[in-house]
């Protein structure tokens, strides 16, 4: 079979479209991961027995399962334990921040205590309390170091997107998908999903690591 350049330029629109979602799931599950993240990261490092308990059964239930188990229960089996429907982008974007809340928590427990000791003793020898210390000198430090692991947490994100095409997402994938389904042409449309695939990764990639330079990864 020829490959047709034509077949790529007439499905662009509808490709690009779905490279939007992809990015809309991906960036607002990554936000909200981030938030969950934090949390259970610094309840790893500093919460009480309850706290840090909660958090790692958190964290390994989440480690342990495939996302597309997590995505189907958000979808088919959590409308059943509470009294509300939840559509197929609302779906994708818990499951994502979920699922990558509990690889940012382990993140940030590496981070912190990756931080010498004598920065926190440091900033109590200045007078500032545990939790100004915590606020001011220990976070921002993890913080930067944080950023690559984070970075690739994001592009991981993003390829997982393509695992929403169980619950009907139009995400770059699934409109790939639809469009083989009406021309047949699935060299010349893979090809292209592949490329804007790889398009955005690669540009993601340079831009964290221009953030990484511009910080001064400690």
């Amino acid at each position: 079979m020829n490959f047709n350049w034509d077949v790529i330029l007439d499905a662009l629109p509808l490709l690009l479209d779905g490279a939007k979602m992809t990015l809309l799931i991906s960036l607002l599950g990554l936000v909200g991961g981030l938030v969950i993240g934090l949390l259970a990261g610094f309840a790893r490092v500093y919460g009480g027995w309850f706290s840090n308990r909660l958090a790692l059964v958190f964290i390994e239930i989440i480690r342990g399962t495939p996302i597309m188990v997590q995505v189907m229960f958000v979808y088919f089996a959590l409308p059943l334990l509470i009294p509300m429907r939840i559509d197929p982008v609302s779906a994708a974007v818990v499951t994502i921040m979920v699922n990558s809340g509990a690889y940012i928590a382990e993140i940030t427990r590496g981070a912190v205590l990756s931080i010498h000791k004598g920065f926190k003793e440091a900033g109590l020898a200045l007078g500032l309390s545990n939790w100004d210390t915590l606020r001011y000198v220990v976070a921002p430090l993890a913080f930067r170091r944080m950023i690559p692991p984070l970075g690739n947490q994001w592009i991981v994100s993003i390829k997982d997107t393509s695992l929403f095409i169980v619950i009907g997402v139009a995400e770059l994938t699934r409109q790939g998908q639809e469009i083989i389904a009406g021309n047949f042409r699935a060299l010349e449309i893979w090809s292209a999903v592949a490329i804007i695939y790889l398009v955005i990764t690669l540009l993601l990639s340079y831009s964290l690591r221009r953030l990484e330079r511009r910080m001064k990864i400690l």
